[in-house]
């Protein structure tokens, strides 16, 4: 069994992590209890013998920050109390038992970042699983590939038509074929130019070359991409000789 201090020794790096950061920390020792252990308590996990490694100056803050850890496990469903005798004993949920260390916890908070709910069906599966392994540049290519795809096939144009110019063609204000003659005309423009531009500087750089980028960048730009497809989504085609 480890100790929180086994785990993390550097009192001061303790103190510098957010709670969903020493989160995981918790999680990893919790995971090394026996399910009876008087530990899974959260009076007994918050006495002074978790944290009797640390400087005895920094303990009351160390144990602050440890209580904070174990409330935000709670709050997002990683642990819940356990029926029976002793109230405030708790188990590890099912989603906890998959997330077994700091590690686990920050690609399942990363993860989070990007709502699969809210993903164009044609990006829900391969584009979200690429993103929750970290490989945000391949999933980022691989959204705005499916935008280019998507608007190839849905405007019936052929395969030697792609990038920028497929999206002129397809978009434009007076002969394209997902164009919306609905709109006025400046907003349609607008919509080519929206269509042109995305794939210009999000699908056609990441396909040439390595672009370093966070998972909050690649969140947003995979969510831009899901918009992108349902726009091609609301468009009616409208048949002609390419």
């Amino acid at each position: 069994m480890s100790s929180i201090y086994e785990l993390i020794p550097d009192h001061e790096l303790l103190l510098s992590l957010e709670p969903e950061e020493l989160a995981g920390v918790v999680l990893e020792y919790l995971h090394s209890l026996p399910e009876s252990d008087s530990q899974l308590s959260f009076q007994n996990f918050s006495a002074s013998h978790t944290v009797a490694e640390y400087p005895s100056e920094h303990q009351k803050e160390i144990t602050k920050a440890l209580r904070e850890a174990w409330m935000w496990l709670q709050n997002q469903g990683f642990i819940i109390p356990t029926p029976g005798f002793y109230p405030e004993m708790v188990s590890i949920t099912r989603q906890g038992l998959r997330v077994r260390n700091a590690i686990d916890l920050e690609a399942y908070r990363r993860a989070n970042l990007l709502p699969r709910q809210l993903l164009h069906p044609a990006i829900a599966t391969e584009v979200w699983l690429s993103f929750s392994r970290g490989n945000y540049e391949s999933a980022v290519l691989l959204a705005f590939k499916e935008v280019e795809v998507t608007v190839r096939e849905t405007g019936g144009y052929s395969p030697v038509n792609y990038g920028v110019r497929l999206m002129r063609q397809a978009f434009d204000s007076e002969e394209g074929t997902l164009t919306d003659t609905n709109q006025p005309k400046r907003e349609r423009e607008a919509t080519a130019h929206l269509f042109a531009g995305s794939i210009g500087l999000y699908k056609n750089p990441y396909s040439h070359r390595n672009i370093p980028i966070t998972a909050e960048e690649a969140a947003e730009l995979i969510i831009f991409a899901s918009h992108l497809l349902r726009i091609v989504d609301s468009r009616t085609l409208v048949p002609t000789e390419l």
